[in-house]
């Protein structure tokens, strides 16, 4: 991805006094802002400018308030432990709430073409809400407005659309959060002056792209001596993910120190190929994932740190986002949205709701964990 004119006046700035080496974002990286937190916990974190909604409305969407609603659920693809999570989620919330109906469809395969079909059919069948997943934050985003063109409320979690293309979107952890917790943990396993890459789902998925990017700046600010090699994609293939881990492995050989899993696919297929080149303990693993993928791996002491959130709970939050759009209780402007068990949810970047910080999975908790 070419580094756009915002990025490299945010790189020069980011960057002054640094190796020109460093200048270039890596491949897989957005061209966006990117606000890296504070290195360690004594320092303060630089607080981004308050945003206005920058949301998309629906026209003339029935009033619904209080009434029972049908919602439809469509992720990037089910069929993965990542999503199952997200949809029991959304079923706990709506048992909780008593007047919501959601049902999970969507492509097999992580593919945004047949994800539009799947949008476009609930339109024209009638729901009341749609929730999504995008596999592609601009092509998702005519679809999802021709929604709100027909009075349906939009609610995006996990990934984005453009903003005005849905009213709301739950954030599970914030972009430099999760850079934080993934760079520092590569840190602390591979070594400061170690080499790494990264399996990533597509260049032009928004979480892995946004990820990437503040990745690359907390590295600059706070482990400026970590060598990044190169990104590969991997779709979300299980496969496909295991043989790029292989083939970073193989090409690297003793240069390589560290593996990002990028993906809930691409970490346990990068820990398999790790483990299948006998280099546990050799090469760390970090990545996103769900526990139960990990714990073998865990378990074994071939991973020591795994990344995430809890996707039940950001499915649970998707509902009740949802359910508060349709009442009227979560309107432009808000600071915060009541979520059931979560408690109050904050309001973020103009239009998001977050569900709260990342959480590390380790040997000593991940059995806490089943999904």
């Amino acid at each position: 991805m070419k580094l756009g004119l915002a990025a490299a006046f945010l790189s020069a700035t980011l960057l002054a006094g640094t190796a020109s080496a460093a200048d270039k974002r890596w491949d897989g990286a957005d061209d966006l802002p990117v606000n890296p937190l504070a290195c360690s916990a004594g320092e303060a974190n630089a607080a981004p400018a308050a945003r206005p909604y920058d949301g998309g409305r629906p026209t003339n969407a029935a009033d619904k308030t209080g009434k029972p609603i049908t919602l439809v659920d469509v992720p990037k693809l089910i069929g993965i432990g990542y999503f199952n999570a997200t949809t029991k989620g959304m079923q706990d919330a709506a048992k909780a709430l008593g007047n919501v109906t959601v049902k999970t469809d969507g492509p097999t395969e992580a593919k945004i073409d047949e994800q539009i079909k799947f949008i476009d059919n609930y339109i024209t069948s009638g729901v009341d809400g749609i929730l999504f997943a995008a596999n592609d934050p601009v092509a998702i985003a005519p679809v999802l407005k021709k929604a709100l063109s027909k009075g349906i409320h939009v609610v995006g979690y996990d990934a984005n659309s453009t903003p005005d293309a849905r009213e709301w979107f739950v954030n599970q952890a914030e972009f430099n959060g999760i850079a934080k917790a993934m760079m520092d943990s590569m840190a602390k396993e591979a070594g400061e002056d170690k080499s790494f890459a990264i399996v990533t789902s597509t260049f032009t998925t928004p979480n892995q792209a946004r990820w990437i990017a503040e990745m690359w700046a907390y590295a600059q600010k706070c482990h400026p001596k970590l060598k990044w090699l190169e990104t590969v994609e991997a779709q979300e293939d299980n496969n496909l993910s295991f043989n790029q881990a292989t083939t970073l492995i193989n090409k690297h050989g003793d240069k390589l120190a560290g593996l990002f899993g990028m993906t809930s696919v691409a970490t346990p297929a990068s820990a398999e190929a790790v483990t299948k080149a006998k280099l546990c303990g050799k090469v760390a693993v970090v990545g996103l994932a769900t526990p139960n993928a990990m714990k073998p791996y865990v378990n074994a002491d071939c991973v020591k740190s795994v990344v995430l959130w809890n996707p039940v709970d950001l499915g649970y939050a998707a509902i009740y986002v949802m359910r508060a759009v349709v009442d009227g209780k979560l309107k432009p402007g808000a600071t915060s949205v009541e979520a059931g068990k979560l408690g109050q949810l904050n309001v973020v970047n103009g239009s998001e709701v977050l569900l709260g910080s990342p959480f590390i999975f380790t040997k000593q908790n991940i059995k806490d964990f089943d999904f």
